[in-house]
């Protein structure tokens, strides 16, 4: 029997997918969040146990710690994570639980990487970042390294044939903002402008599509799985679009007033949850990767994955089953040097090609 392990902020829209992804493994995660009524509702739906319990110790000293107790591996999936990740790792660490999330923060990626030692030393795996940040870019990073050892340069690229993000990521969006782009040059990273770049990029079954740069999680994590200094991420992106970003750039430093994010936030609560399961169903996402060494030489792979909510709770259950059965050593781990560059390749649905020259 797998150990025990919980998957928190199972109500929101990509917990609750998790959550059902888990059961029709026959999985049997405990479910937790702060509401216990909606908590409680979802676990009774799915026949499992449940907790309820928030991420801070205000208003009752310990909650946190009693919450997880007896978790093997706690799958942490309430976000803004640069809010909520720290006393997550903080306790998991404490009670010497298992900590995976679905970040795709820069900023939490670094700083809960830089805890490898602490890790070790609790005998904890921490796992940021198994959904589809950065799971796919990852091992596709991962995978060019191995082609191309000597690599200096790193480009990744992402687009969907169709669908929109959900709620949680949008607000996470805008809890980034004012920061609107990231590269990594010589081993550091450094902020840019939105759409900083733009180029064409033929990915494959999408064919050419145009993509601008942004600032996903590979600029932190590619260089912790393959050491290559220089990286860039783009995602696909109209150029009408791109444009528009570029002329609304000199207004973003308003963005980071904090009365205006948590406007912009509960606006978004208006919206609808996330794609819909048609969606998640029948779309396609498709990623694109080079490097190239101080010589010129490159090399060059795709992968074509299913939608990417979809493939996080395939992803994020799949990582947290492994991780509560022991399969992964303790330390701060990216997905491809936890689980190996071929990782995604064993997840439903996903289709990789050789590494071209």
């Amino acid at each position: 029997m797998t150990n025990p392990w919980m998957i928190y902020g199972a109500t929101g829209y990509t917990g609750e997918l998790a959550a059902r992804e888990a059961v029709a493994r026959g999985l049997r995660p405990v479910l937790a969040g702060r509401n216990d009524a909606t908590v409680g509702a979802l676990a009774r739906e799915l026949g499992l146990e449940h907790r309820s319990f928030g991420l801070d110790d205000a208003g009752a000293p310990g909650e946190l710690l009693r919450g997880i107790e007896g978790m093997a591996a706690v799958l942490h999936c309430a976000g803004p994570f640069v809010r909520t990740s720290r006393a997550m790792v903080a306790a998991c660490l404490t009670v010497r639980a298992h900590y995976l999330d679905i970040t795709g923060e820069i900023a939490v990626f670094e700083k809960v990487l830089a805890r490898g030692q602490e890790a070790r030393e609790a005998g904890v795996a921490l796992l940021p970042g198994v959904g589809f940040d950065v799971v796919p870019s990852d091992c596709l990073a991962a995978r060019l390294a191995e082609a191309l050892p000597d690599a200096t340069e790193l480009i990744l690229a992402f687009a969907s044939d169709r669908g929109t993000v959900s709620r949680g990521t949008l607000k996470t969006m805008i809890e980034s903002l004012p920061h609107a782009g990231a590269i990594r040059r010589g081993g550091k990273i450094v902020p840019v402008p939105v759409a900083w770049d733009a180029r064409e990029i033929d990915f494959g079954g999408l064919g050419r599509r145009w993509a601008m740069t942004i600032p996903w999680g590979d600029v932190s994590t590619a260089w912790h799985s393959t050491g290559i200094p220089d990286i860039r991420v783009y995602t696909g992106t109209p150029p009408s679009q791109i444009r528009r970003m570029r002329r609304l750039s000199p207004f973003l430093p308003l963005a980071g007033w904090k009365p205006l994010k948590r406007f912009l936030q509960r606006r978004v609560d208006r919206r609808e949850p996330g794609p819909s399961a048609e969606v998640r169903r029948t779309a396609r996402t498709y990623l694109w990767g080079e490097a190239k060494n101080a010589a010129g030489a490159r090399v060059t792979a795709t992968l074509e994955t299913p939608e990417a909510y979809q493939l996080t709770a395939v992803s994020a259950v799949e990582c947290a089953r492994r991780a509560a059965a022991g399969e992964v050593p303790a330390g701060a781990w990216t997905p491809s040097k936890a689980f190996g560059a071929r990782f995604v390749d064993s997840l439903p649905g996903v289709v990789a090609t050789a590494t071209a020259t």
